[in-house]
C-alpha cells in the first residue's frame, strides 16, 4: 500500500514529523524549564538550610569553634552542599583539606572569598561562583556570619547546583519514548483515514489510465464526499464530453471516407517527410494496369511513377502545387498535387494532398477518335479520288475509245461498291455497339458451315498461291446454337483477314474442335502469315485499327471489330495468338445446342 500510493506514503511521513517535530520542541521547552525550576528548588534549599545553620550558630555560643565545624556544620554537608570556616581577612580556618578540593578550585573559591566578605550584603544574598573550566557546573556560596571568643568568623556554605539535573534526564526520556509510542499507535488510524482519502482518488486515476488507453466507457464515482466526488463527477463529465467529440469526429471522418471512397479520383496524403498517411480504396488498386518496376524501391510499388515522386519534394519545399499527365501504351494517368499547411501558421507546409485521376479510357477514346477520323477520312478519300480520277476525263471527253470507257466503269463500280460496303460496316458495327440489331439464335449444324465455306475459299486461295485446308480435330461436330449467316460472316472476316497478310506459298487452316466437359466448339483460323506485334494484340479487336499498317494493306479496319461484336451479342468469345514473323492464329467459340429443333 505504501508503496503504490504516493498520498499514504507523504501522509504518513508528515504525521511523523509533525509528532517528532512536536516532541523535540516540548522536550526543549521542558529541559529549559525544568533545568530553571531545578535551579531555583537546590537554590532555595540551600539558603534554606543556611537559616536554619544560623539559628544554630545563634544559639550554641558555648561550642568550641572546632566543634561548631564538627557538630553543627558538618552534619549539615550533603553531597552537593559543604561547609568551611573563615575569618574576616578570609583566611581558610576548617576544615583544612577544603573537601579534598584541588588546589586551582580551592584557591579560585578562597579568592573569590576574600573579594566578598566585606561586602555589606546580608547571608541571604547569594554569591554565585560560575567557571566554565571548573568542574563544577556552578557554585553557590552563602555567607553565614558568627562569633567566637570575640573574634569574627564566617561559615561558608557552598554547594554545586546541577542543572543537567537526572531527574530531568528521566522525564525527557519519558517524553521521547512516549512520543514514539504515540506515533506508532497514529499509525493505523492515519493508515486507515488516508487510504479512504486516497481510495476515490484512486479509482480516478484508474479512470484516466483507462481513458489514455482509449476505453472512454468507465466511469469514476461520483458518490464519495467532498473534493474526490467533485474530481469524479468532472472526469465523468470531462468523458461524456470527449466521448462524444470523438464520435462527432469519427462520424465526420467517415463520412469523408466514404465520400473520398465513392468518388472517381485516387487520393493519398502525405506528411511533410513525404510518407503517406492515408488512401482512399481507389488508390489500392489504381495502378494495376502498370507494369512492376523498382520492386526494391519501395515508394514505387505505391506509386510507380519517379515523376510524381520528384513533383512531390518540389511541391512540399517550394509550397508549389503541381499538375502532370502520365501517358503509356496501355494506361494514361493525370494528377494533382497541393500543398498542405498548418491552421495556425499558413506559412508551414506539413504535407501535401495527391489526387489521380484514370485517363486510360478517355486517352484511348480520344486516339480511338483520332484514328477513327484519320481511317475515316483516308478510307472515303482513296475511293472517292479515285472516282474523281476516273469521272474527270470521262466527263471532259477525253476517253475515247469504248473499251478504256467500259475499264473506267468498271473500277467506278468496284470503287462504289468499296464505299457502299464500308458504310454498311461502319452502320452494322455501330447497331452491334449499340445493340439495335436484330439477330435471331436457333440450332443449326456447323459441319455444312464450314463445308460451305472451303468450298468457296478453295479457288480464292489456290488463285493467291495459298494452301487451304480444313482439320476437324474431333470429327464432325454437334449442333450449335447462334445465327449461322452471322457465324459465315465471322469465317469470311477472319479467312479474309488471314489472306490479307499470308504471302504466296503461306499455308491457311481452318481447325475445329468440340469439348464434351464444356460444351464448347473451338474454331481457329490459322496463318503463316507474317503475324502482329505483342504490343498490338491488345489493340487488334479495335475499331479502324490495322496491324503493320506500313504494309499498305487495303481494308477498312472494321472487320474484326465487327467479329468481334458478333460473338459477343451471341454470348462467346474471340482470342488471338501470334508470334511476329511466324504467324496468326484466331480463335472463337460456339455452344452446343441443348436440343435440335431446327436445321439449316
Amino acid at each position: 500500500m505504501f508503496r503504490r500510493s504516493y498520498i499514504m506514503r507523504r501522509m504518513f511521513m508528515l504525521v511523523f514529523i509533525a509528532l517528532a517535530s512536536a516532541a523535540i520542541l516540548a522536550g526543549i521547552a521542558f529541559g529549559i524549564a525544568g533545568r530553571q525550576i531545578s535551579f531555583n528548588y537546590q537554590v532555595e534549599e540551600s539558603y534554606s538550610q543556611a537559616l536554619k545553620v544560623s539559628e544554630v550558630l545563634s544559639g550554641n555560643n558555648n561550642l568550641s569553634l572546632i566543634n561548631v565545624y564538627n557538630y553543627v556544620l558538618y552534619p549539615s554537608s550533603l553531597d552537593s552542599r559543604s561547609y568551611i570556616i573563615v575569618d574576616s581577612d578570609g583566611n581558610l580556618v576548617l576544615p583544612g583539606n577544603f573537601n579534598n578540593e584541588n588546589d586551582e578550585n580551592k584557591n579560585r573559591c578562597l579568592n573569590f572569598i576574600k573579594n566578598k566578605l566585606n561586602d555589606e550584603e546580608s547571608w541571604e544574598s547569594s554569591m554565585a561562583f560560575s567557571d566554565s573550566t571548573s568542574s563544577f557546573n556552578k557554585i553557590l556560596m552563602i555567607k553565614i556570619p558568627f562569633q567566637k571568643d570575640g573574634t569574627q568568623y564566617y561559615a561558608i556554605q557552598y554547594s554545586v547546583v546541577n542543572e543537567n539535573n537526572d531527574l530531568i534526564n528521566e522525564y525527557l526520556n519519558i517524553l521521547f519514548l512516549s512520543t514514539m509510542a504515540s506515533a506508532l499507535a497514529m499509525m493505523v488510524p492515519t493508515v486507515i483515514s488516508v487510504d479512504v482519502i486516497t481510495e476515490p482518488l484512486q479509482d480516478v486515476n484508474n479512470v484516466a489510465r483507462e481513458y489514455g488507453r482509449g476505453n472512454l466507457n468507465v466511469r469514476a464515482d461520483e458518490n464519495s464526499i467532498g473534493e474526490a466526488g467533485e474530481l469524479a463527477a468532472s472526469f465523468n463529465t470531462m468523458a461524456d464530453k470527449l466521448s462524444k467529440s470523438i464520435n462527432d469526429l469519427t462520424n465526420e471522418r467517415n463520412k469523408l471516407e466514404n465520400i473520398f471512397n465513392v468518388i472517381s479520383e485516387g487520393i493519398i496524403v502525405f506528411d511533410e517527410n513525404e510518407s503517406i498517411t492515408f488512401v482512399n480504396e481507389l488508390m489500392k488498386s489504381f495502378f494495376s494496369k502498370v507494369p512492376s518496376k523498382n520492386t526494391f524501391v519501395e515508394r514505387l510499388q505505391i506509386i510507380p511513377f519517379e515523376e510524381f515522386w520528384n513533383d512531390l519534394t518540389i511541391c512540399i519545399n517550394e509550397h508549389e502545387s503541381k499538375k502532370s499527365t502520365i501517358e503509356n501504351v496501355n494506361f494514361a494517368y493525370e494528377y494533382d498535387i497541393v500543398p498542405r499547411f498548418d491552421a495556425d501558421d499558413k506559412e508551414l507546409c506539413i504535407g501535401a494532398i495527391g489526387f489521380f485521376r484514370d485517363i486510360t479510357e478517355e486517352h484511348k477514346l480520344d486516339m480511338t477518335r483520332r484514328d477513327y477520323v484519320a481511317n475515316i477520312s483516308h478510307e472515303l478519300r482513296t475511293p472517292l479520288q479515285t472516282l474523281r480520277g476516273l469521272i474527270e476525263p470521262l466527263a471532259d471527253g477525253m476517253v475515247r475509245k469504248d473499251e478504256d470507257r467500259m475499264r473506267y466503269y468498271d473500277i467506278i463500280l468496284n470503287e462504289t461498291l468499296r464505299l457502299s460496303r464500308l458504310i454498311d460496316d461502319m452502320l452494322e458495327l455501330s447497331k452491334l455497339q449499340s445493340g439495335t440489331i436484330t439477330m435471331q439464335m436457333y440450332p443449326f449444324d456447323m459441319n455444312k458451315i464450314v463445308d460451305s465455306i472451303y468450298a468457296r475459299f478453295t479457288p480464292i486461295m489456290r488463285e493467291s498461291g495459298i494452301y487451304f485446308t480444313i482439320n476437324n480435330n474431333t470429327g464432325m461436330l454437334p449442333t450449335v446454337n447462334g445465327n449461322p449467316d452471322r457465324v459465315n460472316q465471322i469465317l469470311v472476316i477472319l479467312l479474309d483477314n488471314a489472306k490479307k497478310y499470308t504471302p504466296n506459298g503461306g499455308s491457311i487452316t481452318l481447325s475445329t474442335e468440340y469439348d464434351e466437359n464444356t460444351g464448347k466448339i473451338y474454331i481457329s483460323v490459322a496463318d503463316t502469315g507474317q503475324g502482329i506485334h505483342e504490343y498490338d494484340i491488345a489493340h487488334i479487336f479495335e475499331r479502324f485499327f490495322k496491324a503493320d499498317r506500313a504494309r499498305g494493306k487495303k481494308g477498312t479496319g472494321l472487320g474484326l471489330a465487327i467479329a468481334k461484336e458478333l460473338l459477343n451479342y451471341m454470348g462467346e468469345e474471340i482470342s488471338v495468338r501470334s508470334e511476329y514473323g511466324k504467324g496468326t492464329t484466331f480463335t472463337f467459340t460456339l455452344t452446343k445446342a441443348e436440343a435440335v429443333s431446327k436445321w439449316v
